[in-house]
């Protein structure tokens, strides 16, 4: 009997100035979904815009067997990231180079790309019209860029039918485990997810992976304060007392702390508890009735609402996916409906 030969086959463009961990994702990815008989559903090939050698953004090279005639065959093409743009990251426009490797893919050829991937994708007009995403730290120049797409920055991926990006790096896993699940259902999509050892579906989106840092102290004219308030979350905070504390009216305390962190002292107060919210989730075991006490949320209920408006993903989301890798296992809370969370405005 001859092999099942897989119905659908994924090319992969290798780019000079690729990153290996994201090319090697759909390989991964695509080369683990089984039918129930445990025949591969896919083929994945990779090529480039010439036979050999492709340098990367790491201290070796990939040898890369195909041509860009490859991409004639495919039913879906992947582009992933690629720190060697040129043109396209600087203005948006193709060399005739990638131009013509592009032209051998096929109409109806469904496209993917892999975080910044996507700028080869816009730049080729792909992406006109359409909703798409790359890594937060690019979004707002990829937008400046590409005027005439509809950059979401928030999410890990999207779907607009035979077109589909995703945010960065890891993201990548996401948009083809989502993928596989489109084509394949739930089941086949799981059993790939828990052989590669990441969780078949993330809740949510970039938000909850950026981080926040505090202003340093010894820029801050409002540094007193700022200390005092990471010391006492968990308690009421006036605008009052952190005024008091810088020994100026609350009028002059709440211009120079705009001026110095671009935000309002409640917002930075919310954002402060809202990373101790997440360093609990992460970090302990605790009940969330006590997380939401501890970050100065008062009940669970405020905790779930603040959360979900800074990081697109409820508590107990949050923590399924930060704590299962620690081997913690899927814990739960009393998440309900929100309220406000505190005097500071």
């Amino acid at each position: 009997m001859e092999p099942h030969a897989p119905t659908h086959r994924v090319v992969v463009l290798a780019l000079a100035g690729l990153l290996p961990f994201e090319l090697g994702i759909p390989h991964r990815i695509f080369g683990r979904a089984k039918d129930p008989a445990g025949r591969p559903l896919y083929e994945t090939l990779t090529c480039g815009l010439a036979p050999g050698p492709v340098p990367t953004d790491a201290d070796f090279a990939i040898h890369v067997e195909h041509g860009p005639e490859l991409l004639a065959t495919a039913d879906t093409v992947v582009v992933p990231a690629s720190y060697e743009l040129g043109p396209i990251y600087e203005h948006g426009r193709l060399s005739a180079e990638l131009a013509a490797a592009l032209g051998y893919i096929r109409p109806g050829t469904r496209l993917v790309s892999i975080c910044t991937g996507g700028y080869v994708l816009a730049a080729a007009g792909y992406l006109d019209g359409r909703r798409a995403t790359t890594h937060w730290a690019s979004a707002d120049h990829f937008q400046q860029l590409f005027p005439a797409v509809r950059v979401d920055p928030g999410v890990l991926y999207t779907d607009d039918g035979d077109v589909l990006t995703s945010a960065g790096v890891a993201a990548g896993i996401d948009l083809c485990l989502y993928i596989v699940r489109r084509d394949h259902g739930a089941a086949v999509a799981n059993d790939v997810a828990r052989k590669t050892v990441v969780p078949p579906h993330r809740d949510g989106g970039q938000a909850q992976f950026i981080e926040r840092p505090v202003p340093e102290p010894q820029l801050a004219s409002t540094t007193a304060a700022r200390a005092w308030v990471m010391d006492r979350l968990h308690e009421p905070l006036r605008l009052t007392d952190l005024a008091r504390k810088e020994a100026v009216s609350v009028r002059t305390f709440t211009r120079r702390f705009r001026e110095e962190s671009g935000v309002s002292p409640g917002q930075w107060i919310v954002a402060q508890r809202v990373e101790r919210a997440r360093r609990l989730l992460e970090e302990t075991e605790l009940p969330m009735e006590q997380v939401a006490r501890e970050a100065g949320f008062g009940t669970a209920q405020s905790l779930r609402k603040h959360v979900q408006a800074a990081l697109g993903v409820s508590p107990t989301a949050y923590r399924r996916t930060f704590r299962a890798a620690a081997g913690t296992g899927t814990l739960s809370s009393p998440d309900g409906p929100s309220v406000d969370a505190g005097p500071v405005h």
